[in-house]
């Protein structure tokens, strides 16, 4: 399991994301309301909002869910809600970027250390890890989308940076600004992503040991679990057969 990837961090275990998936529903649709309240509420002319309805549209969320998360920014009485990143250390001595999306940021600061802290982490100052990592944006496709060599030829033609192709799916990187074109021309030959975001890439990684996976596996889990945290991304790389015996 490598750490970079919002798609492998929640699909480690199939049967924890299926578990999560009402949760997972409320943070996307969550997302896509602060998308559209930040620009025009149509996906078409709002980039961060196509991406958010991408992925929605990637788990399975109902399209009834999507159209009702995006009028819900229309009305004045909504929630707002505050962007909020934190970052700190992992077991193993990894580093960790954790965005939420919360209407009470007093609330999350002390969740989210008290969830660290409790997993043999600690959060350090803005800035501490995020110099480590490389804001891209993330195009993920299922396994099933094809081949290695077709979804790489397929990521050149339509302008992406890097491709990451695992038996878990692939993984296509571009700038930030190229995302939504990329995006549109691979739907073209791949048809539609199962995931579309803002990501957090690390420039190096780090190998866990088993003595530190089963602990950050924990930790991962115990934050991905909090309504206010949206994405957990780190640097950390576990072997598949300490995955295998977690």
């Amino acid at each position: 399991m490598a750490g970079h990837s919002k798609f492998k961090n929640i699909m480690h275990r199939k049967g924890a994301q299926d578990k999560k998936r009402s949760a997972l529903f409320s943070k996307l649709s969550r997302e896509i309301t602060v998308a559209a309240k930040m620009g025009l509420p149509d996906p078409t002319m709002n980039a961060r909002l196509r991406a958010a309805v991408l992925a929605a549209r990637g788990q399975g969320m109902p399209k009834d869910n999507i159209d009702r998360a995006i009028k819900k920014a229309e009305g004045s009485d909504g929630e707002n809600y505050e962007e909020i990143r934190y970052e700190g250390f992992g077991p193993g001595g990894v580093s960790l970027i954790i965005e939420s999306l919360t209407d009470n940021r007093n609330r999350t600061a002390t969740n989210v250390r008290t969830i660290v802290a409790k997993n043999g982490g600690n959060l350090g100052a803005s800035g501490s890890v995020s110099h480590g990592f490389e804001r891209l944006g993330l195009i993920s496709y299922p396994a099933k989308a094809g081949s290695a060599d077709k979804v790489f030829d397929a990521a050149l033609e339509a302008g992406a940076d890097d491709v990451s192709s695992s038996d878990d799916g692939h993984e296509i990187w571009t700038q930030i600004d190229a995302l939504h074109e990329v995006a549109k021309a691979l739907e073209a030959t791949l048809g539609e992503a199962e995931g579309t975001k803002l990501a957090w890439k690390p420039t190096t990684m780090v190998e866990v040991g088993e003595a530190d996976a089963g602990q950050l596996i924990k930790l991962i889990d115990a934050l991905e679990e909090d309504d206010d945290v949206q994405t957990v991304w780190g640097n950390y790389d576990v072997a598949d057969e300490i995955m295998e015996r977690l």
